[in-house]
Formats: structure tokens, sequence, C-alpha cells
């Protein structure tokens, strides 16, 4: 097929940012080439790029139609996704014969393997960037799929992800280019002449690569591992959650033109949407084409792919126990506020919020003098309800909640215990039918460490555990425990005292935990920055992998030599 897009078009659209994203991820400072405000994109914003309207022309044009992307296999179409903000959006979806798509993926490997690192990842690079122009149809995708609030689907679903797709792109390029191309070998042998021979290096990927999507954040949860696939030379099945297929499906299509355009298979990406019921992602993970999976969702079925896929390297996010310790602080405002942000967005539907909250029964000291753990648990009730009391701002920071299960646990948590701040509805003016609920905040005691306790599993969605501790060194201990039986993607805490810090420092490095440290401002918990921030560590049970890292890339491919007598 005639390339469009020509390797020295390419390097000179991309290979600028490639540098600089290498360069980023050595230094960890702050850097991203996608823009996180609306207004940078469209007339006057970046070229090419849709705007407000024009995205939401986009968004609503595809409503109601048949998704096509000229796949092999095509057998039917499925659809049926229903927005958590309540309209149908009515997109039907190839249904693929995968006896058939499978094959015509792996068809295009030997030419996508031939090109190079370099030049997969500046096609990986155009994909991102034609990506980042249709931000504004992208985050509609993402709000009416997650229930993300608008301006949330707007950066972490459209700049946020690409950063990270970005990221994964430069750490993939890193690794596969630390071994040479090709070497000449000579080694001596005294008297007699040496002996020579001519190698080349060839980076191989493993096969198909398998994307199994989430509901909560398809493409921030979805690109890492579907570039770091595609960059390392695999092809890559995207498998989306059947509630949130559109935002995928839109980058598949796009990635499957570039592909095309740029002279190589545009089956190398394809979609397997499922019909209602039909659980394929347990199917295709064990089929020996597929060598790669990458799955954030339920701990269950993380577990089972890991015991099952045993042809694949498996990459899970899964569920886990996030803590913040309250030891002490010097800007008890600051942290009250903090955390009430941290607890109340996206309705507490991220992997990294926290949910225990541990605190000493004999209460804290405080830059506004010693506070009882009563009037602690009252404080973040009160600062929750200052922040989210208009239910204009309140639908703006929560979105609506994703799924009937997430009502159902907010509903049912104050059977746990003690509530000491009650979940009330939220009316969406532009979105009735919407579900929304405020946080609820359960007191719990913390010398019940049985197993039925309820800080002791994962309550996902926005309902949090004010947990009486009997000690600083009880909270640690029971974070330590926490982390260990059940994985955290996060770990906060508050104190002033030096001594306790390099304590909670001391669990989290032994444990594998991200710790953030008396944040206060306008950096919260539950987020994280491509090119500088480890999103989970990948050595506790809430994860085995790290957004990004080279053990996220490396183990994609593998590297054959070829030896000539020279």
């Amino acid at each position: 097929m005639a390339a469009a897009l020509t390797p020295q078009q390419l390097s000179e659209t991309h290979r600028p940012t490639l540098d600089q994203a290498l360069e980023t991820i050595s230094t960890r400072a702050y850097w991203s080439p996608h823009p996180e405000h609306p207004k940078a994109y469209g007339e006057g914003g970046a070229p090419g790029s849709l705007g407000a309207a024009e995205g939401k022309a986009a968004f609503d044009a595809v409503l109601n139609t048949r998704f096509d992307l000229d796949q092999p296999g095509t057998d039917g179409w499925t659809g049926g996704e229903v927005s958590p903000y309540g309209p149908e959006l009515g997109v039907e979806y190839p249904h693929a014969d995968i006896d058939v798509l499978l094959p015509a993926m792996k068809a295009g490997t030997a030419a996508w393997r031939a090109a190079g690192p370099e030049t997969r990842a500046l096609v990986c690079l155009e994909i991102l960037s034609r990506i980042s122009a249709r931000t504004h149809e992208l985050a509609h995708a993402v709000m009416h799929t997650s229930g993300q609030a608008f301006m949330m689907a707007f950066q972490a679903g459209g700049p946020h992800a690409q950063d990270r797709g970005l990221e994964a792109v430069a750490y993939a390029y890193q690794e596969q280019v630390r071994t040479p191309g090709g070497a000449d070998w000579s080694k001596p042998q005294g008297k007699r002449d040496p002996l020579k021979l001519t190698k080349t290096f060839t980076t191989s990927g493993r096969g198909i690569a398998l994307v199994i999507g989430c509901n909560t954040f398809p493409t921030w949860n979805g690109y890492p591992g579907l570039f770091a696939s595609l960059a390392t030379g695999n092809p890559v099945l995207v498998k989306p959650h059947p509630r949130a297929v559109l935002p995928l499906a839109l980058t598949v299509r796009i990635a499957r033109e570039v592909l095309a355009e740029a002279g190589f298979d545009p089956n190398l990406v394809a979609l397997a949407a499922e019909r209602p019921g039909e659980g394929i992602a347990k199917t295709l993970a064990v089929r020996p084409e597929i060598r790669i999976i990458d799955y954030t969702g339920s701990t269950a079925f993380g577990d089972w792919l890991e015991a099952n896929a045993r042809q694949a390297q498996v990459y899970t996010e899964k569920a886990g126990v996030n803590t913040i310790v309250v030891d002490s602080t010097d800007d008890y405002r600051g942290m009250l506020a903090n955390v009430a942000f941290s607890l109340s967005l996206y309705s507490g539907q991220m992997c990294t919020t926290p949910q225990n909250l541990l605190i000493p029964r004999d209460g804290i000291t405080t830059d506004a003098g010693p506070k009882s753990y009563d009037e602690v648990v009252s404080d973040i009730a009160a600062a929750v309800n200052g922040l989210l009391g208009d239910d204009a701002r309140a639908a703006a920071l929560l979105g609506a909640l994703v799924n009937p299960d997430v009502k159902a646990r907010v509903e049912a948590a104050g059977e746990l215990g003690e509530v000491a701040l009650p979940s009330r509805t939220v009316a969406n003016a532009e979105f009735p039918d919407a579900v929304v609920r405020t946080p609820v905040v359960v007191k719990l005691d913390g010398t019940k460490t049985d197993e039925d306790a309820a800080y002791l599993s994962e309550c996902f969605g926005p309902v949090s555990f004010a947990v009486a501790v009997e000690s600083t060194d009880a909270a640690l201990e029971l974070l330590r425990r926490t982390i260990r039986e059940k994985g955290a993607m996060t770990v906060g805490a508050y104190t002033t005292s030096p001594e306790v810090e390099r304590a909670i420092e001391d669990v989290c490095l032994d444990e594998s935990a991200q710790l953030s440290l008396n944040l206060t401002g306008g950096v919260y918990v539950n987020q994280t920055a491509a090119f500088s921030d480890f999103h989970g560590s990948g050595g506790n049970p809430a994860a085995n992998a790290a957004l990004c890292d080279a053990a996220f890339v490396a183990n994609r491919f593998r590297v054959v030599e070829v030896r000539r007598q020279a």
C-alpha cells in the first residue's frame, strides 16, 4: 500500500517530541505536550484540532450509527451502551469472528517488526497527535461511558491519557535501543587469524497483545498498554468494557487510519466488541495467539488472568485498600480541604481514592490545637459538605455513579457502622437521569482486625472509613497489613514528626506502596502526573505493574540475534 506518511515526515514532525519525552523521564520534571485547557483546541488553538462545538458535533454524529472499522471477520453488530447520565448512545460496533480476525492481525507483523523501534515510536506519536486533535470529541465519549464530569473526562480522558500513552512509547523506545542493531565481532586467537562474525540484533514482539478495557477510565488505563505493545512490535486487540466501548473504538479507528497512511497493515490494531453477556475476555485471554494482556478491573478477574493466561505476559491493575494515616498536621484546614476533595473527586470511583482514614483514638495535634478523633471525623465531614454544598458545583466534581453496584455499596454502607457523613442525592440540572451521590463516611473500630472488618477489603466508590486506632504505631501496623494482604495504589499521611514520617516511609518502602506526605494544596493523593509520578508500584497485590517503568515495557519484546561468518 502507498504510504502517505513517509518516515522523513514522521521524523520531522514527531522526533522532537520523542526526544523531549526521553529527556523528561530521566529528569522526572513536569512536561506535557497535550494542553489541559479546552480553549487550547479549535480555532486559535492546536492546528487541525476540533474546538468545543466541533467536538460535541462529532460526538453527536456518531450516536445511533454503525461504527464500521472495515475489520476482517465481522460477523454481526453489537452495542447497548447507556450513559451514566441517562441517554442511550445507540452505537453499534462490529462483532468479530476471532478465528478470522486474529490471523489477519498477525499478517502485518513482519513489516511492523522490520520498521524498527524509531519508526514504530513515531507512528505511535502520530496516532497520539490525531487523538489529541479530537480531545473534545473523546471527552464526550469518556463522559458518557464512564460517568466522569465533563472537565475530568476532558483532562483525564484526554491529555492525561495521551501523556501516559506517550510515556509508554518513550520507555518502549528507550529499552529497545539499549541493544545496537548490529556489531562486527572479532576475537583474537594469538598467532592464528582472529575469529570474526557479523551480528545483527532485532527487537521482535511477543505476539498479539490484548487490552481489556475498564469502565471508569477507558483511555487513561487503556493507552499505556496499547502503545507499549504497539511500539514494541506487537499487534494490539482492544477488548473494551461493554459499557465503555466508544472511547476505545474511536482510538482504534484513528490508529488504523494512521497505520494505513504510514504503509502498514491497519489490522495491527483491531477492536473486539462483545455481545451482551458474551464474556469474550476469558475466551481471548487463553488463546495461544494472545501473548500479552493488559487488564484493569476487579481483583477476582485479575487473579484469574494471572492464574490461567499462562501463555501470555499479564499486566494487571486490580483493587486495593488505599489509606491515609493522620498523625498530626501544621495546616489543619489545608489537610481537611485536601482530604475532602480526594474523597469526592469522581465520586471516589478512582483506583487511587483513599478509603481508610486511620486516626488515633486519642486524637491528633494540629496548628489549631489538639483535635479528638470525633472532632477530626466531624471536621472532615464538614469539609466535604462545604465542598459539595452547592448542587451545580457538586455535580461538576462528582460526575455520576458508573454502575448500579456502586450505588448499592453507598446505600449499604450505613449498615457497617456509625455514619459520620451520610450520602445525599445531588441533582444534575443538565442530566436529570444521572445518579449522583455525595461520599459517605463511616466510623469503624480499628481494634477489630478480624477478616470480616469492613476496612480490610476494598469498597469501591464514594465510601470511606474513619478507623479509630489505638495509636500511630497501631495505624502503621494496620497500614502494613492492608498493603501486604490487599494492596494499595496510594498511601497518604499527615505528620509533623520526622520520626513518624520515617516510620511511614519505611512501611511503604517495605511493602512497595507509593506515598504522598502532608498534601494540603492543589495536589491530591489520587492524582499522578505522567513522566514524573509512578502509578502503582507493581510490588503489592493492587497491581503487578507500574505506569510506567522499564519493567512495564521490556518484557513485551525479545532481541533476536543472527550471526554470520564475516
